[in-house]
C-alpha cells in the first residue's frame, strides 16, 4: 500500500532551532558500524562464491571497548589494547547434495575487521593495538530449502521493521556532513597529518546563527608541543569556517574546536592512534549515524542499525536505503516540493517489494494535485521494483549506510 499525503509542517530549514550531528570514521560508534558492515560484506561474498547465494546472517551487535593510552607531545604509547567484539548470528554450515560444508566464520570475521581498520584509521594497527573477538550464534541451512524460500526471485522480509528517508538536506545538515568528510579527506590528511580520524561534528542553528562544535583528535607523535597543537587547531577552525562560508553564506558562523581543552591544566585532545577508542571511549553498532550519514533529532528517524544486517532480506537495512532513494528522487523530479519524508513498514514473511505500507509525506506550497500524487507513487513503485538490485550496490560499497 502506497500513501501520498501533503503535510502542513514547518520545513526544518525554516524552524527557529535545528540540531545536527555526525560521528566521523574514527569515532568508536563509527568503528563498530564499519566493522559490522565489512564482516557482513565478507560473509556475503564468501556465501555467494561458495554456495551461489547469500545465506542468513546478522552481525549488527558489534561492540568497541576502549583501551588505555598515554599520549604526549611528540610521542606516546598504548597501554591497553582496544577490544572489539563482533556479535550476531550467521550460517556456519550448509547441507547440500554433495554433503555438509562448514563456513570458516572466525577467519572471515578477523580478516574483515583487520582490513577495515587498516583502510580507515592510519595509525591504529590491528595486530598491535586491537584485540578482535567474536561471539556469533551459529545456524545451519539446507541449500535446497534456501532456494525454495524464494531467494532466487524476491526475498521475504526477515523482520517487521521500518525504514525512513527524507530530502533534501538543509544547509546545516550539508555543512555538518561535509565538515567531517573534509577533515577526513585524503587531501586534508596529507596537509595536516596531525589530525586523527576521530572527528565528531555537532551543529546547532538558532535563527540565522550557527555554532559548530568540532571534536578533532590529534595524533600525538606529529604534534611537537603546545604551540604546535594550537596552530593545528587554528588551521582546522579556518578550514571549517571557509567551508561554512561556501555552504551557509547567509548565516553567522561560530566554530569551536576541541572545546574540552584546558591549556592551563595541560589538557588537550591528544591521542596516540587518532581515535578516542584508545582511552576508554566505547562504541556500539547502531548508536551513530543513520543511513544518510547524519544524526538528525529534528527529523523522522529509524532506530534500526543498518550496518551488519544481511543485504538480501533484512528490511532494517534495505528499507532505510530505499526510503532515502525514493525521497531524493521525488524531491528532484516532482515539481515545487519543499521537503519529502518517506516511511516504509515491512511485514515479516512477505516479499520485500511488497511493504505493509509505504507512506510519503510532501511539504509544498499550493495544492498536492492528483497528478503530483501519481508521480510520487510511480517513483515509489519504480524503486520497489528495483529493490533486489540494492544488494549488489551494498556489497560493492556503493550505498551510504552510516
Amino acid at each position: 500500500m502506497i500513501i501520498v499525503n501533503k503535510v502542513d509542517k514547518i520545513p526544518v530549514a525554516k524552524r527557529n532551532v535545528e540540531i545536527v550531528e555526525r560521528k566521523g570514521q574514527g569515532h568508536p560508534d563509527y568503528i563498530a558500524d564499519g566493522i559490522a558492515e565489512w564482516v557482513s560484506r565478507y560473509l556475503s561474498k564468501y556465501y555467494l562464491e561458495t554456495f551461489g547465494v547469500v545465506l542468513h546472517h546478522n552481525v549488527d551487535k558489534t561492540l568497541v571497548v576502549g583501551g588505555q593510552s598515554a599520549p604526549r607531545f611528540g610521542g606516546g604509547e598504548l597501554l591497553q589494547p582496544i577490544y572489539i567484539l563482533v556479535s550476531g548470528r550467521a550460517t556456519y554450515e550448509v547441507r547440500s547434495a554433495s554433503g555438509l560444508r562448514k563456513v570458516p566464520l572466525g577467519p572471515i570475521v578477523m580478516q574483515a575487521a583487520r582490513d577495515w581498520i587498516r583502510q580507515h584509521i592510519r595509525h591504529l594497527e590491528p595486530d598491535r593495538h586491537v584485540v578482535i573477538d567474536y561471539k556469533i550464534g551459529q545456524g545451519s541451512a539446507d541449500l535446497v530449502g534456501v532456494y525454495e524460500l524464494g531467494v532466487e526471485s524476491v526475498p521475504l522480509a526477515n523482520d517487521t521493521s521500518v525504514g525512513v528517508g527524507y530530502a533534501p538536506l538543509t544547509p546545516l545538515e550539508e555543512l555538518v556532513y561535509k565538515t567531517e568528510r573534509t577533515l577526513n579527506s585524503r587531501d586534508f590528511k596529507a596537509k595536516y597529518p596531525e589530525v586523527g580520524e576521530d572527528v565528531k561534528v555537532m551543529g546547532v542553528r538558532v535563527g540565522d546563527e550557527i555554532k559548530l562544535t568540532v571534536a578533532s583528535a590529534m595524533v600525538s607523535k606529529f604534534v611537537k608541543d603546545k604551540s604546535h597543537y594550537q596552530s593545528v587547531k587554528e588551521e582546522v577552525k579556518k578550514v571549517v569556517e571557509d567551508l561554512a562560508a561556501k555552504i551557509t553564506p547567509q548565516h553567522k558562523i561560530e566554530v569551536v574546536v576541541n572545546a574540552a581543552d584546558r591549556p592551563e591544566h595541560d589538557i588537550y585532545y591528544l591521542t596516540v592512534t587518532g581515535t578516542s577508542a584508545e582511552h576508554g571511549d566505547d562504541g556500539m553498532t547502531g548508536r551513530g549515524n543513520r543511513a544518510n550519514g547524519l544524526i538528525t533529532p529534528m527529523r523522522s528517524m529509524s532506530l534500526e542499525a543498518t550496518a551488519g544486517k544481511n543485504p538480501i532480506s533484512h528490511v532494517g537495512k534495505i528499507y532505510n536505503v530505499v526510503a532515502q532513494r525514493i525521497a531524493e528522487k521525488i524531491y528532484r523530479e516532482v515539481g515545487n516540493v519543499t521537503e519529502v519524508y518517506v516511511e516504509i513498514v515491512s511485514q515479516i514473511g512477505k516479499p520485500i517489494n511488497e511493504p505493509k505500507v509505504l507512506n510519503i509525506e510532501i511539504i509544498r506550497e499550493g495544492e498536492l494535485t492528483s497528478e503530483l500524487r501519481r508521480e510520487a507513487e510511480a517513483i515509489a513503485k519504480e524503486e520497489l521494483s528495483k529493490i533486489t538490485l540494492l544488494s549488489e550496490y551494498i556489497l560493492r560499497g556503493e550505498v551510504s549506510l552510516y
